[in-house]
């Protein structure tokens, strides 16, 4: 057998993007490392952050900015007052609650924004903060739809700007050992990959808050989403409704899709067969109403699911 090649990432303080976990870059982001250089930090600069999109994600991350010293959260964005509100107090009296994201935007004191809105938001928000000379990092997946993709990439491109997301799997140590075994050759040709994630829904589920909804702007939430009435669970489970998300395949699948694909060296595969089923969330929570419980509406998208791929170098991979 031949030896293992030595760590493609021998230094922990390696500036290379990749060999960045999910908390890192954002330190990394804090400190103005990888900044794109718009504007000169001298030593006593902090990076200036905006939020969009104050739910449960952007609070982890920026839970994580607010302890750099480097780093000051000036701006926390939100289409549902309470929220935003929230956001801005946890964060000092330099964060202002803001309801529109273009103000954010527009203000040319702010460096860098962390966008953790719904989906189907990910590609107009990075679009817009690019173009606005705003350094990036948008929760995964980048796109709600594969066809967004090329606009994208070209936009960011043109721009110069610094884009990451949260595909944190390839910063992981395991993973890029198996990245070194594999290009090593000891494991031969390698004609199938399997790969799984288990989450039981169920056994995580919460009830759901009290959404006053005339404190969110339900238009705006929308956005490019078919017009439709207000319905708290759509707002606040909008990842099983395909206005708005993918379900477990473009919340967890993106991540072993990532993890394979850059693994592998296989960037796109030759087909794909899918199927799935609802098996568990055909009735989402029960909750009380007026004294009355009801049993909301049922998810949009699969609960399990299997995907198959045809690589084009000859290897499969199983989802």
């Amino acid at each position: 057998m031949r030896p293992l090649p030595p760590p493609l990432y021998p230094s922990p303080k390696c500036s290379t993007l990749l060999n960045v976990k999910r908390r890192t870059f954002v330190t990394s982001l804090a400190a103005g490392a990888v900044l794109a250089p718009s504007r000169v930090l001298g030593a006593g600069d902090r990076v200036r952050i905006g939020l969009i999109g104050t739910g449960g994600r952007c609070m982890g991350l920026a839970g994580i900015l607010k302890n750099q010293p480097n780093a000051e959260i000036v701006a926390a964005c939100d289409v549902y007052e309470p929220r935003r509100t929230a956001a801005a107090e946890r964060f000092g009296a330099q964060a202002k609650p803001v309801a529109d994201y273009r103000e954010i935007l527009g203000r040319a004191d702010i460096d860098a924004v962390v966008i953790a809105a719904p989906d189907h938001w990910h590609v107009k928000m990075t679009l817009d903060a690019v173009a606005a000379s705003k350094d990036v990092y948008v929760e995964k997946p980048v796109t709600h739809e594969i066809s967004e993709g090329e606009r994208l990439i070209a936009g960011v491109e043109r721009s110069k700007r610094v884009v990451a997301t949260g595909t944190q799997q390839r910063s992981w140590e395991h993973y890029i050992l198996a990245k070194q075994v594999i290009e090593s050759g000891r494991l031969g040709q390698i004609p199938l990959v399997e790969c799984y994630w288990y989450q039981n829904y169920l056994r995580r589920a919460r009830p759901d808050p009290e959404i006053d909804s005339s404190k969110l702007d339900w238009k705006q939430w929308l956005g490019s989403a078919r017009d439709q009435p207000f319905d708290s669970l759509r707002y606040l489970r909008w990842r099983f409704f395909w206005d708005f998300g993918g379900g477990i395949f473009t919340d967890l699948m993106t991540h072993w899709i990532d993890a394979i694909q850059w693994i592998m060296k296989s960037p796109s595969p030759k087909s794909i067969t899918a199927a799935g089923a609802t098996h568990a969330l055909k009735k989402w929570f029960v909750r009380k109403i007026r004294g009355l419980a009801r049993a909301q509406a049922i998810s949009q998208v699969s609960d399990k699911g299997r995907v198959l791929g045809h690589g084009r170098s000859g290897s499969h991979t199983i989802f």
